[in-house]
């Protein structure tokens, strides 16, 4: 079978490998679409923290079940999606019943290979039944739930003022979902035409570009208080230090985008608002099934979240233009 593998940072290419051979308990799924995202750009750019290569890049999967248990739910040609967070089920956290941030996860695509490959093998309880989606829509679920997963992490209701620092597709997702609570929304970033897809295509009404004037903005936004809960979706250390400072008192910070750096911030001013700092790692089954609720209704408007299709085999020469000309690139899904 083919498989795009980045084999290190700036180079990928498409090689030959044996199938995968399914094991009891597992489901095995062609692979219909791949959905690209900033964990990718990273891993090829070299700036994943979590990563070995080579790699099989690919977490944002969509596909076909092609063998599964027999009894199982599933059926043959059934469309799903994949949780790509592969849990121990041991640790201190999946104890907790919090196997997104468990200790020793497998993420398709970043610890072990993932879905840009015609076939994978993934436990039964990671495949998720996405009936009445399309392809495409299936392949979003994934990077949405992010989105979702940190709202719920926010405890974001509709009596907050939410500012989302960073307009990439995660951070979208954060804004569509912070709306769905109710919350009164703001969307910033330094790309104004990532601003600008984000209020007319997808209807984030208050947006604002980085700059000298943001300052008066943020403050006529939240009445000089700022904001009840901040999120960054980033991936930029600078952004996230600066973000400390757009928190109100007695609110909440909320990390999507995962950096290398080390953070800092003022000490004294974090205690004087008792600000609570909050990590989201990855999703959960209940935010992939709060996902996918919202796609059937039409809630989220997935037509307008899906910027580029290409054919996963010219991914090799695709993913530089991608990382290029990321201020037109919200959601690009490759298909198989």
């Amino acid at each position: 079978m083919k498989a795009i593998v980045c084999d290190k940072p700036f180079s990928i290419g498409i090689e030959d490998r044996p199938a995968p051979v399914r094991k009891p308990g597992e489901v095995m799924i062609r692979i219909r679409r791949v959905g690209l995202c900033g964990t990718d750009y990273h891993i090829f750019s070299g700036n994943q923290p979590f990563l070995a290569y080579p790699r099989v890049m690919g977490h944002e999967l969509a596909g076909e079940v092609a063998e599964v248990d027999a009894g199982a739910p599933l059926q043959i040609g059934q469309l799903v999606t994949i949780n790509p967070y592969i849990p121990c089920g041991t640790c201190v956290a999946c104890r907790k019943q919090k196997p997104n941030c468990c200790v020793n996860i497998k993420v398709l695509g970043v610890h072990v290979d993932g879905g840009m490959t015609e076939f994978i093998c993934v436990p039964a309880h990671a495949v998720i039944a996405v009936d009445g989606l399309s392809p495409d829509q299936a392949a979003m679920v994934e990077f949405l739930s992010v989105g979702a997963h940190a709202v719920r992490r926010g405890q974001v209701t509709k009596a907050d003022r939410a500012l989302v620092v960073g307009a990439g597709p995660i951070g979208v997702g954060v804004a569509l979902f912070c709306t769905f609570a109710g919350a009164a929304v703001t969307l910033i970033d330094t790309s104004q035409e990532r601003l600008a897809y984000a209020r007319d295509k997808v209807g984030i009404e208050h947006v604002k570009q980085v700059g000298e004037e943001l300052q008066a903005f943020l403050e006529a936004r939240s009445d000089g208080e700022y904001f009840d809960v901040v999120f960054d979706a980033t991936g930029n250390g600078k952004a996230i230090e600066k973000g400390f400072s757009y928190v109100a008192h007695g609110g909440r910070y909320v990390l999507v985008s995962v950096v290398k750096d080390t953070i800092a911030f003022s000490d004294p001013e974090f205690h004087k608002r008792e600000t609570t700092l909050l990590g989201s790692r990855n999703a959960t089954r209940e935010d992939f099934e709060y996902v996918i609720e919202n796609l059937r209704s039409g809630a989220i408007p997935s037509d307008m979240l899906r910027t580029h299709n290409f054919d996963l085999m010219d991914t090799p020469t695709m993913i530089k233009d991608l990382i290029a000309n990321q201020g037109s690139v919200l959601k690009a899904i490759a298909t198989f």
